[in-house]
């Protein structure tokens, strides 16, 4: 059952923007969870020159049969041209959790 669940990794520029990202993660039922997890310092090479920024890191949780839905979302509603979304499967947890993962999201 592990291997039908991801988490979705994206960084957000601010908390306003986190909050509106996972609430319309969670209400479109594309997430079932998303955790901010806040003072995430990134360094990255952007227009040939190194930046660094401070972000909030979304921790969203998911099926991986809403991965393409859960992009279109992202892409949709993140104020980055290209924002960073990636997705680690997950390999175990709870069955009560994942329980509620799966029927928490469509």
């Amino acid at each position: 059952m592990t291997d039908e669940f991801l988490i979705a990794w994206c960084a957000c520029p601010n908390r306003a923007a986190a909050d509106t990202l996972a609430d319309a993660l969670v209400e479109r039922r594309l997430a079932a969870c998303v955790t901010a997890l806040p003072a995430a310092h990134s360094t990255y090479r952007w227009a040939d020159k190194v930046e660094h920024a401070d972000e909030i890191v979304l921790m969203i949780k998911t099926r991986a049969d809403l991965w393409a839905p859960l992009e279109a979302a992202v892409l949709e509603l993140h104020p980055y041209d290209v924002p960073e979304l990636i997705a680690t499967p997950i390999d175990g947890g709870a069955p009560a959790y994942l329980q509620w993962l799966h029927e928490s999201t469509t």
